[in-house]
């Protein structure tokens, strides 16, 4: 499955309308824990890896370019795929194998996700705590199965999206959002390398 998003801010006003008559599926915490290497091989390529409560995530970008309408990844859950992606051995422990082979922490975020159904669309409310600050921001997603469907899906999103009046503009997602703030120096190398366009 390839999960098509757009970000937006959202005031309460927003929430609101975005939730009613949606479906309340449920409310999750949860940790993540970005990895790379000290030259930023993956994040400079788009590739975000992450270990959510333990469970290790590999984000691989399908879009092309950061002039992009929403944003569409690969998620590898499967840990033989993300030792293939990352040419790693094919057994023992990951986190061991990955600190071997120089990948560490550079970013912690604790979110709490308010997760809703509204007809074909999921809709995720963000908190992020990053510590030294909190950020906020909403998700709306749609789920397809080949690479054909991403542009349809896109529309549907941006539909959906003017239905419900919200603003349509650039918004950075949590971890960019982190790096911006706490991190210039690797968002820059970011900007640099034409993963992320700055505003």
């Amino acid at each position: 499955m390839i999960e098509v998003e757009k970000k937006f801010i959202l005031n309460e006003q927003d929430k609101e309308r975005l939730t009613k008559d949606a479906e309340f599926l449920n409310e999750r915490v949860f940790t993540d824990i970005y990895y790379d290497t000290e030259i930023f091989s993956l994040t400079a390529n788009d590739k975000w890896l992450r270990s959510r409560e333990g469970r290790f995530e590999l984000k691989l970008p399908l879009h092309e370019g950061i002039d992009r309408l929403a944003d569409q990844y690969d998620e590898l859950e499967d840990e033989r795929k993300i030792r293939g992606v990352l040419n790693l051995p094919p057994n023992g422990n990951l986190a061991d194998d990955l600190a071997k082979a120089g990948y560490s922490p550079f970013g912690t975020g604790k979110t709490t996700r308010r997760k809703y159904k509204k007809g074909p669309f999921i809709i995720d409310l963000d908190v992020v705590d990053f510590q030294d600050f909190t950020y906020e921001l909403g998700e709306i997603e749609l789920m397809v199965n080949e690479k054909t469907e991403i542009e349809k899906a896109i529309e549907k999103i941006m539909a959906f999206a003017k239905t419900q009046n919200l603003t349509i503009a650039p918004v950075r997602g949590k971890i960019m959002e982190y790096l911006k703030r706490a991190r210039p120096g690797h968002y820059q190398a970011l900007v640099r390398a034409g993963v992320v366009k700055d505003f």
